[in-house]
C-alpha cells in the first residue's frame, strides 16, 4: 500500500466512523491494519486492531447488544492501552479514553482524530 493509498483509506476511515457508519469504518480500518500486518509490524497492527474492535463495540453497543460490547470492547481497550505510537495515525490517547467512558455510559461515541505531529 502506498503512502497516498493509506492516508486515502484512513481519511475514508475517519469520515465513515465520524458519521456512526461502523462497520463501513471497520472495514476500511482493515485494509491498513492487514497491510501492517504483511509489513511485520505486530506491536502497529495490535493497536489497529484495537481501533477496528473499538468500531465493531460500538456497532454492538447502537444495537443494543450489551454482551458484545463488553466483550469487544474489553479486547479494544486493552490493544489501545499505552502510550501513543508514532506510526499510528490517529490520537489513540484521546480516543481510548472516550471510548471508554462510552461504554461506562458516561459520555458520546469517541471520534476518530488525527494525531498531533
Amino acid at each position: 500500500m502506498t503512502p497516498d493509498e493509506r492516508q486515502a483509506i484512513l481519511s475514508r476511515a475517519r469520515d465513515l466512523f465520524n458519521s456512526g457508519e461502523y462497520w463501513l469504518a471497520h472495514e476500511a480500518l482493515e485494509t491498513v491494519w492487514r497491510s501492517i500486518i504483511s509489513d511485520g509490524n505486530p506491536d502497529a497492527a495490535r493497536v489497529w486492531q484495537g481501533l477496528i474492535q473499538g468500531a465493531a463495540a460500538l456497532l454492538h453497543l447502537e444495537r443494543g447488544n450489551r454482551h458484545g460490547v463488553g466483550v469487544v470492547g474489553a479486547a479494544a481497550l486493552e490493544k489501545l492501552a499505552g502510550p501513543q505510537r508514532p506510526d499510528v495515525e490517529f490520537d489513540t490517547v484521546t480516543f481510548r479514553a472516550r471510548f471508554a467512558r462510552a461504554l461506562a455510559g458516561e459520555g458520546d461515541a469517541p471520534r476518530l482524530e488525527w494525531r498531533v505531529q
